[in-house]
């Protein structure tokens, strides 16, 4: 079954915006939107949901290094809540830990530096955390794992 995806890269003051192709195989950086309002954010979303007949939202989780949530995952969460309800999307997480290091490897890879191309890193760590989503799916009999949805359950 192919599905429509757009992965979220969620930070303060950007976030990057990834889709798939029709085939579900394969993700590619589309934008990135810079913060000014969660409205403002909800409707340039609410476009490149309808232009692409998005079925589900994937935003990638900031866990700590040791595995716990802490602050940010709670705000990427509370966010990320409120645009699947205002998109009426099913919202599922990735792990993003390392996801905007391998996007600036990639970046230092094409002779560009990540200093100057933020906005870049994010749109390309938007690709790898959907491009995890997308792998993960394909694995026969792997159980994907999704972190708590609630914020009661989330640990300091």
């Amino acid at each position: 079954m192919i599905i429509s995806a757009l992965g979220l890269d969620v930070g303060k003051k950007r976030i990057g915006v990834a889709g798939c192709d029709g085939t579900g195989l394969i993700a590619t950086g589309l934008t990135t939107i810079e913060y000014r309002s969660f409205q403002q954010v909800l409707n340039q979303l609410k476009a490149i949901v309808l232009e692409r007949q998005v079925q589900t939202l994937v935003v990638g989780l900031p866990y700590s290094m040791d595995g716990s949530l802490g602050t940010q995952a709670r705000h990427v969460q509370k966010f990320a809540t409120g645009i699947a309800q205002a998109l009426n999307l099913p919202l599922e997480y990735v792990d993003e830990r390392l996801t905007s290091f391998q996007a600036e490897q990639l970046l230092q890879a094409q002779r560009l530096s990540p200093r100057d191309h933020k906005a870049l890193i994010d749109r390309k760590a938007a690709a790898i955390i959907l491009q995890q989503w997308l792998d993960e799916r394909r694995q026969p009999g792997k159980q994907r794992s999704s972190p708590p949805t609630e914020p009661e359950q989330i640990e300091s």
